[in-house]
């Protein structure tokens, strides 16, 4: 099953099995796959958690803008930063439109997704 984090995503840091670290913004977590998601990802390599130094893997300049993680490659998982909070956030403006019927900043709210037959 998919889970979506469509409006409320939290900064998170993640520590593959080569104990390389991530930190992006969660996308979605699917546990039918076994897999995390996160976008605009960047790579911190080993830092200190490798005592071999022919293990070493530097960190990255490079954004990545999505990856998707193996979940049983996932060494460590936690927040970062939580996602903002609801009363910080506006919501967007919305044209005084007679053919719109009902507005959700969530499009899962109005569109959920159906499951693949």
């Amino acid at each position: 099953m998919l889970t979506a984090i469509p409006r409320y995503r939290a900064r998170i840091s993640l520590i593959s099995r080569s104990d390389i670290r991530y930190s992006g913004t969660l996308h979605s977590i699917n546990s039918d796959d076994s897999t995390v998601s996160l976008e605009n990802v960047r790579s911190y390599g080993t830092e200190h958690r490798k005592d071999n130094p022919d293990e070493f893997v530097p960190a990255s300049e490079q954004l990545y803008e999505y990856i998707v993680f193996r979940g049983t490659d996932v060494k460590d998982l936690r927040i970062e930063e939580g996602p903002a909070s609801a009363k910080d956030e506006k919501p967007p403006a919305v044209p005084n439109d007679p053919a719109i019927l009902g507005v959700s900043p969530d499009i899962f709210v109005m569109f959920p997704p159906r499951p693949f037959s």
